[in-house]
């Protein structure tokens, strides 16, 4: 999946559970399972970063960083980390499972504009929804 639509589903999640541990959790399990689906990613790794980051921020100015949408989102993006930090060893094997699991990141399925469109869907209705507390 492209990064804004892993920190939508991982906002979802998050505000539907409610805890932030609970939201951590899923969204590294809704990391791997994105990855699963087969998709199109955009060929712009600056895209990629601005959507997602974009996405993410508009979250935590609305709902407070430590809201359990915001930590779902983010700990669902997180594992792309990998993919735009340099370290020494940056072409070598990846961390995260579904990263370095031959056959698990296939491409083909959803494209990338309309993975973005329905990411920005969800994270409007998140934004403009009124917080349950």
């Amino acid at each position: 999946m492209i990064v804004a639509m892993h920190v939508a589903t991982g906002a979802a999640a998050g505000a539907v559970l409610g805890s932030n541990a609970e939201a951590a959790l899923a969204g590294l399990a809704l990391h791997a399972a994105g990855d699963a689906i087969p998709h199109e990613d955009f060929d712009s790794l600056r895209v990629e970063t601005i959507t997602g980051l974009g996405l993410l921020a508009v979250l935590a100015l609305r709902r407070g960083l430590f809201d359990p949408a915001v930590i779902g989102a983010a700990f669902s993006a997180a594992p792309d980390l990998e993919h735009v930090i340099p370290h020494p060893d940056h072409e070598g094997p990846k961390l995260f499972p579904s990263h370095r699991l031959e056959g698990w990141h296939r491409g083909g399925g959803i494209s990338a504009p309309l993975q973005l469109l329905v990411s920005v869907v969800i994270v409007a209705v998140l934004v403009l929804r009124k917080k349950e507390r």
